[in-house]
């Protein structure tokens, strides 16, 4: 399918500039756009399966977009999302997170009843919960083994144990051995990419098929490195881009469509101004930085600490001194956990305010 504009995704209330209350995430269509056909365009080049993960924005108008312009599905993270994304109309679901707990393994049969929702797993447990949903579901859930290659986070910890898992998925009702996936540490492709070719050898001499191969991250999508074994590819934070990644390189400022817009409620000195935008709308999460966001109109001005609702910005490196009433735009450290702070999104479109759009998977993380 072709996309329309990207404006059309959305339902969208109309509200004029100067009654958009603060603090408020501004999303920057265009810029949104460029990225996704970018990535869109890469992935295509490397023969690549595109996956974005909607953690990000949590937005049905911009997951069903980037499917419209060739993504091959999505990704979540938990079932909230996956639920909210399948009401949408969208089926080919990757979920990246085990499943654990009998409410949620009903939920998973549901969601396997009306879409093509396929689960990771990197322990026993795990694969008998999803092949109990899947008898269930009447069907049998693809998963996906995942595989510990650096990040020290889930994972089998060796290609043996992958083929161990894999045996043991095509052993049980309900289930299907489907492939690999991990998240590599930053800087570990090379090394995580020899770790899936061996376990995927091991399952094929064992007499199972690994038709997918799942890798991702924003941070190293422009590398080619390591990408070999690959067959597909889940980024996130690419569509908006933020400040953590500007730190390494993967965008500049200008690719970063999601600014919060706040408000200067204090000047007590000359080298500090408080914001009306504190943990509560910037997140404490400093993602490898140093402080909590900047604002590039002001020189790059930085807030420097944060109270719930309170926001420090250092204001003594410019010249423009903000006053109390000015509104600013904050760089965020890190896109995703703001999007899950707000109940609503504005939209702009060629540098006009279009108005505000419900963040339809917000606070979804169970």
């Amino acid at each position: 399918m072709t996309a329309r504009g990207i404006e059309t995704y959305f339902d969208i209330e109309p509200v004029e500039d100067a009654m958009l209350e603060t603090p408020v995430p501004v999303v920057d269509l265009d810029v949104a756009e460029r990225n996704i056909r970018r990535w869109q365009a890469r992935c295509d080049q490397l023969g690549l399966a595109n996956r974005p993960h909607v953690k990000t924005h949590k937005l049905t108008g911009l997951a069903r977009f980037q499917m419209d312009v060739g993504a091959r599905g999505i990704c979540v993270q938990k079932l909230g999302e996956a639920e909210v994304m399948a009401d949408a109309g969208i089926s080919d679901i990757l979920m990246t997170f085990n499943v654990v707990g009998a409410p949620k393994l009903k939920r998973l049969a549901a969601l396997a009843r009306r879409t093509s929702i396929s689960l990771v797993a990197d322990n026993a447990e795990v694969v008998a919960g999803i092949g109990a949903a899947g008898r269930s579901a009447g069907r049998e859930i693809d998963i996906l083994v995942e595989c510990e290659t650096g990040a020290g986070r889930n994972g089998v910890q060796s290609p043996l144990k992958a083929r161990e898992l894999a045996l043991l998925i095509d052993r049980t009702e309900g289930a299907r051995y489907s492939g690999l996936m991990t998240y590599p540490a930053t800087g570990t492709r090379t090394a995580a990419a020899a770790i899936l070719t061996e376990a995927r050898d091991l399952i094929a001499d064992a007499g199972l098929e690994t038709h997918v191969v799942s890798t991702g991250g924003s941070p190293e999508m422009w590398s080619d490195e390591g990408l070999g074994v690959a067959t597909e590819y889940r980024a996130g934070t690419y569509v908006y881009f933020d400040r953590s990644l500007i730190a390494t390189g993967a965008c500049t400022h200008s690719d970063c469509a999601l600014m919060v817009r706040t408000t200067v409620v204090s000047v007590p000195t000359e080298d500090r101004a408080i914001l009306d935008a504190g943990s509560k709308a910037l997140t404490s999460d400093l993602i490898g930085l140093q402080d909590f966001g900047c604002v590039p109109d002001l020189e790059d001005a930085r807030v420097y600490k944060l109270n719930e609702e309170h926001g420090y910005l250092d204001i003594s490196g410019t010249d423009r001194k903000p006053k109390v009433g000015d509104v600013l735009d904050v760089l965020p450290n890190h896109a995703c956990p703001v999007s899950n702070l707000f109940d609503r999104v504005a939209l702009s479109q060629g540098g006009k305010l279009l108005g505000l759009t419900r963040v339809d998977a917000r606070g979804l993380v169970w």
